[in-house]
């Protein structure tokens, strides 16, 4: 009789359920995985057969047969060792194959039998329970992360003679497996604000700048920051981080998983409880940044899903690789295509986004002379495509500090915290506003959207009909100043959007260098 074991394997964030055939043939000794297996899965049979030795137990003097069903789904990854095991001692009759039936099996083992860690348990287990399994096995360093999802119990193993003693056919057997439970509420509320290096407050001047951030983080916008060397723009763009909103929970599931395929979780706590702020530097490559590879695994825009992806030196990346973004900026996601698979990963994020306004950096600079012919600006603007700004919807300048400003030691400024709890009652507004539409910020209006809730009077509907003519706007540019006018009307508790809300929105897109382009 042939044992079947139910594991699972995850393409993308898409769990796939995997039965582990195991069967016992009177041949020459030897074990045959079958099923499209990668190496670290055919090498598994040199693990699990150490495993079950040194777990005090008799590798089977038999051919054993194993099949990963279905054959049609790559299989790669260590965490059918555990499974495989599993299969083999219940083929052997050392485990009951009633006891295993609807119970899932994960994890890698070691040679002395010891359970180790794998990726992507969150959404397997996820994935699982919408399979209607009731309990699984994973390695303890996995087992909270596995118990974030409710409803379904969680068995945390240390090693291989646990799963044997709690499945055993021998009654008197001492169930060592324990159930984990965490309280998810418990690591969410473990969000603070206490621990950014950078505050709002300490920042002289830009006050335009932080005006525009502020706008960016509440209604969820992309932002390109134009300014001489040390005007601020990097230490704005880190600042930024601090007045984002806190994560809700159907948020920070969906960011744990992606974590957890990349391998960037901490055992001890799991859940992803901020928003993520990733920095790229300009010498990344394509496949970085969307994501790729054999078995495609996420990039930095989908690590930056729900937070911000900051790109400083913006013009010094090379274009094809700028040019992946718009996409993704476009459709809030990106799907990786290959030969054998094609896998979509959520990308919906902040592009924060600085430059310098030429090669030298100091064209418009008041201090200091620009030193750039006409012909390298042009070439140093042109890497920069018209599309890629197209999506942008807020484009500032950021000026050097005047002497005054820059020696004021009695300045005053907002502290991040009086910030951010605008940008969260702005959320808010929103959030209740979308609730029966999917989306959660104004940046993700459809075009249907904006008919429904961008409305506007009759001064603000001719004060963009001049602008759209003297600017010749797209019709997506045209839709991100409606969706800009929106977030600054929940910003200031306005229920209608104003003439003046579109007035501002126009300020905050630089036509002249998009021209010059």
């Amino acid at each position: 009789m042939v044992s079947h074991v139910t594991t699972a394997t995850v393409l993308g964030l898409e769990a796939y359920k995997i039965s582990v055939e195991v069967d016992l043939i009177q041949s020459i000794p030897g074990v045959t995985i079958v099923g499209l297996p990668d190496t670290a899965v055919s090498e598994a049979k040199e693990r699990v057969r150490s495993a079950i030795k040194n777990s005090g137990y008799q590798f089977p003097n038999k051919k054993v047969v194993v099949n990963l069903a279905p054959a049609d789904i790559r299989k790669e990854g260590t965490n059918y060792d555990l499974p495989i095991a599993v299969g083999i001692l219940a083929q052997d009759d050392i485990l009951d194959n009633e006891a295993i039936k609807d119970t899932a099996f994960l994890g890698e083992l070691s040679l002395d039998g010891s359970l180790r860690s794998v990726n992507g348990i969150l959404p397997i287990v996820s994935g699982l329970k919408d399979m209607g399994i009731k309990q699984v096995v994973v390695p303890a360093k996995n087992a909270k992360e596995a118990a974030l999802i409710p409803d379904i119990k969680v068995f945390q193993a240390e090693c291989l003679c646990d799963v044997i003693d709690h499945f055993s056919n021998n009654p008197e057997a001492v169930k060592r497996l324990e159930v984990c439970e965490v309280d998810i509420e418990d690591y969410l509320n473990k969000y603070t604000t206490t621990n950014y290096h950078y505050d709002f407050k300490d920042i002289k001047g830009q006050y335009k700048a932080k005006k525009a951030l502020e706008i960016a983080a509440a209604g969820g916008h992309n932002i390109l920051m134009s300014g001489p060397p040390g005007s601020g723009k990097t230490l704005l763009s880190k600042t930024f981080a601090s007045i984002l909103p806190p994560l809700e929970l159907e948020e920070a599931i969906e960011l744990t998983k992606i974590y957890s395929v990349s391998g960037l979780l901490d055992s001890e706590n799991p859940l992803v409880n901020k928003r993520p702020f990733r920095i790229v530097h300009h010498s990344a490559s394509a496949i970085g940044i969307i994501g790729g590879g054999s078995n495609p695994k996420p990039g930095e825009i989908t690590l930056a899903h729900r937070g911000v992806l900051f790109l400083d030196e913006f013009v010094e990346f090379p274009r094809n690789v700028l040019e992946v973004l718009r996409q993704p900026l476009e459709d809030g996601e990106i799907r990786i295509s290959r030969a054998q698979t094609s896998v979509k990963y959520p990308a919906d994020f902040i592009l924060l986004a600085a430059m310098n306004p030429c090669p030298c950096g100091y064209l418009g600079d008041s201090q200091k002379q620009c030193t750039c012919s006409e012909f390298q600006i042009q070439r140093y603007r042109s890497r920069l495509s018209g599309p890629m700004l197209d999506r942008i919807d807020i484009q500032i300048e950021v000026p050097r500090l005047s002497p005054d400003e820059l020696l004021n030691k009695n300045f005053k400024s907002e502290s991040s915290e009086e910030i951010r709890s605008r940008v969260v009652n702005a959320r808010k507004r929103q959030s209740v506003r979308y609730k029966e539409h999917s989306i959660m910020t104004n940046s993700q209006l459809t075009p249907e959207l904006i008919k429904i809730f961008c409305k506007l009077d009759e001064n603000s509907e001719k004060l963009l009909k001049n602008a759209a003519i003297k600017f010749n706007l797209s019709g997506r540019s045209y839709d991100r100043i409606l969706k800009l006018a929106r977030t600054i009307a929940d910003i200031e508790n306005s229920e209608n959007i104003e003439s003046s809300h579109i007035a501002q929105s126009l300020q905050y897109r630089n036509f002249i260098n998009q021209e010059n382009i």
